[in-house]
């Protein structure tokens, strides 16, 4: 199975940004102002380093949500589930 998107920039990178808009979120008059301002440095969308900053919260606590780890482990198990669920049936 092929990924809808590709990873064009690398988890360095990444955190790096994040990281560039919580330091210099307080010289914009809204979190959005940086991320926007942020985005158009690295060359990515501004949306998608909102999302970026947001996962980097919930990994972080700061943010509620499922961290990106344990939806990790959940779609490993979810996808294990499937395919023993398919070895199954072959065999019935």
């Amino acid at each position: 199975m092929t990924s809808k998107t590709t990873n064009k920039f690398s988890p360095e990178v990444r955190a790096r940004a994040v990281r560039m808009v919580l330091d210099h979120e307080k010289d914009h008059p809204s979190r959005w102002a940086a991320v926007v301002s942020i985005a158009a440095k690295i060359g990515c969308a501004g949306q998608t380093l909102h999302e970026w900053v947001k996962k980097a919260e919930v990994d972080s606590g700061t943010r509620a949500g499922v961290p990106s780890d344990v939806a990790d482990r959940m779609k490993a198990l979810e996808r294990e589930n499937r395919e023993l669920r398919q070895a199954n049936e072959i065999l019935r």
